[in-house]
């Protein structure tokens, strides 16, 4: 399974992003960066500023629609993000 990592924000945001894609390779997990490959996606959210959040959720939107245009299957949010 193809999967794309998409971290935003902070610099912790993109350790905690580092260490997820760490784990989910050692799992068998292809990573990619064509989100037009990938199987499934995971967003690592950041919400720490009104630009922040419009940013994660633009991202959201642009991904979810993958599920129906290209081969997306699942698509995971993480990180500080809350509505």
């Amino acid at each position: 399974m193809k999967l794309l990592m998409v971290s935003l924000g902070c610099d912790k945001n993109l350790v905690d992003s580092e260490e997820m894609l760490g784990i989910l390779a050692s799992r068998g997990y292809e990573i990619t960066d064509d989100e037009t490959e990938a199987d499934a996606a995971v967003i690592n959210t950041c919400c720490f500023i009104e630009d922040a959040k419009k940013e994660s959720i633009e991202e959201i939107l642009a991904l979810a629609d993958l599920k129906t245009e290209a081969r997306l299957q699942v698509l995971v949010v993480t990180g500080c993000m809350d509505l």
